[in-house]
């Protein structure tokens, strides 16, 4: 049997949402509810963290926590500290985002099913666009990244542009007539893999977009994609943490 272990990058300094993971919700911060959202599908969780902060807050609700450097470009760098902090042990590392309270468990098991092909090295999640989506906030939206794949369910490309781009149709017809896909930012590594790629200079690609995964497809790494129908809820800004608690006094 694989061992999955989830670690959740949490950081307190932000431009626009100081102390973020920690801003509460109901009672509960932030990245408890992370935390608790995703507990019971992985064989362990930790919170990788630079702010002492949040790691007193992760102890009071009895979580595990790891202190890591405040250095790191990336949540990918932040969660490879964490791991072999951790120690041995576990064969996938699942990367998921501090600042998404709605994450659904069902796609947590999602991206594990993906590890079921001992081929796949990274694994990651789309939600395919609807033919009724709205275009404009969504299809043509840079800050929601679109992926295209491949037949084996494989990334080929990401992008904050619209891909593929449809010949010979006026745009308000691309949803109807093409499958878009929206990139979800959950990861997964094997333990291998994840320690190759921190160790990758910055691409070409992924400078132009952006985007950090397309650092691994340059140099050859294949990510493999799992689809879920299920939307997640990021919160960027305190705004957005008004519209989230809006939601959970709803549910």
């Amino acid at each position: 049997m694989m061992k999955f272990i989830g670690i959740i990058p949490a950081r307190y300094a932000s431009t626009r949402f100081p102390g973020k993971p920690l801003a509460d919700m109901n009672g509960k911060p932030m990245i408890q509810r992370v935390y608790e959202r995703v507990k019971d599908v992985l064989d362990s969780v930790c919170v990788a963290t630079d702010d002492i902060r949040i790691e007193n807050a992760v102890k009071v609700f009895g979580g595990q926590v790891v202190m890591t450097s405040d250095q790191h470009r990336s949540g990918t760098d932040r969660c490879y500290e964490a791991y072999r902090k951790i120690g041995e042990g576990y064969d996938v590392i699942v990367n998921i985002q501090g600042d998404e309270p709605f994450i659904h468990p069902e796609q947590i098991q999602t991206i594990k099913t993906c590890f079921t092909d001992a081929n796949t090295q990274i694994a990651t999640l789309v939600k395919p666009f609807h033919a009724d989506d709205d275009f404009e906030s969504t299809l043509f939206n840079p800050n929601s990244p679109k992926v295209v794949l491949n037949k084996n369910n494989e990334a080929l490309y990401f992008s904050r542009s619209v891909i593929p781009y449809i010949r010979g149709k006026n745009y308000t017809e691309w949803l109807p007539s093409h499958t878009f896909y929206k990139h979800i930012g959950l990861y997964a590594y094997r333990a291998q893999v994840l320690k190759e790629i921190t160790q990758l200079p910055q691409s070409a690609l992924e400078l132009a977009e952006s985007l950090e995964q397309l650092r691994w497809l340059e140099n050859g790494y294949k990510i493999k994609v799992g689809i879920t129908e299920q939307e997640t809820i990021g919160i960027d800004t305190p705004e957005d943490m008004k519209k989230a608690l809006a939601l959970l006094a709803n549910r």
